[in-house]
């Protein structure tokens, strides 16, 4: 057992449910320093993608595949994450990529249902033994696409995905079977709240259609004995070098480091990448 932050319950729920949500991750100051830098990050707008949906919205998706010295990357190496994670999925864990999903009022796009599994799988993991966490800069509610999970989904096992609009999503028929006999969950959260959820969990959300801004920053896990048998375009196993929870507000609203590589928009959504 990977010792951390989470009880023994929390762990129990997530093996069994596929998801596991954290009240105040990140504290207020916190998630304000995340926003006020995501929102004046130029970097960001630039290489942003546009991940069109079935109904022609977009979601501008921004993402990279090394921390940075940021404060993007003192969350995603801070050990209140990380070790989380790592107790969750009970291995050593490196970051595997981080993204920024901002879903724009009125004119956010949905996110069909898929698994992360669904195409991670398709870059030489062997094993669905991945997570993300998606951490709430905004509130998130049923009126501006709040993430959508099945509960227990996980345990179905990898299942087909197909291409929809430019977003990769899960085979719709057994998506509607599985609708059919598992918990449909909302997962309303306030800002700094965050949702680890398995890679193999069916998720989605609706487009935003309301007056209000839904961002969130979304950490991407791998473990190290899933290290990928070939080259793909997220990486391989590298040690993730853990930074105390204190580095976050120590770093400030700092936004994208000077030469931050972000990952191309045609390349990576032609291979499924680009997805929430």
């Amino acid at each position: 057992m990977f010792g951390g932050p989470l009880t023994v319950e929390q762990v129990a729920a997530f093996i069994q449910d596929g998801f596991l949500v954290v009240r105040s991750l990140l504290d207020a100051e916190e998630t304000q320093l995340v926003l006020t830098a995501a929102c004046n990050d130029e970097d960001l707008r630039v290489n942003a993608m546009d991940v069109i949906d079935t109904q022609g919205r977009s979601t501008n998706l921004s993402l990279w595949n090394h921390p940075g010295d940021d404060i993007y990357g003192a969350i995603c190496r801070s050990r209140r994450v990380v070790d989380s994670m790592e107790q969750l999925l009970g291995d050593e864990v490196y970051h595997y990529h981080s993204k920024l999903s901002a879903k724009q009022p009125k004119v956010g796009g949905a996110w069909e249902w898929h698994q992360d599994y669904g195409y991670w799988y398709q870059n030489g993991c062997l094993f669905p033994d991945l997570a993300s966490v998606f951490i709430a800069l905004d509130p998130a509610n049923r009126e501006n696409g709040c993430l959508q999970l099945l509960r227990g989904s996980h345990r179905m096992g990898r299942i087909e995905h197909g291409r929809f609009g430019s977003q990769t999503g899960a085979d719709p028929e057994r998506v509607e079977a599985a609708k059919k006999r598992l918990e449909l969950v909302y997962c309303e959260m306030e800002p700094g709240d965050a949702v680890y959820f398995h890679g193999n969990t069916l998720h989605s959300s609706d487009a935003n259609l309301s007056e209000r801004q839904r961002w969130g920053l979304i950490c991407c896990y791998n473990t190290k004995h899933n290290d990928p048998y070939k080259e793909s375009h997220h990486p391989g196993y590298t040690k993730l070098e853990k930074m105390d929870d204190t580095a976050i507000k120590a770093m400030g609203a700092r936004g994208s480091e000077v030469g931050k590589a972000f990952l191309e928009a045609k390349r990576d959504q032609t291979q499924g990448a680009a997805e929430e």
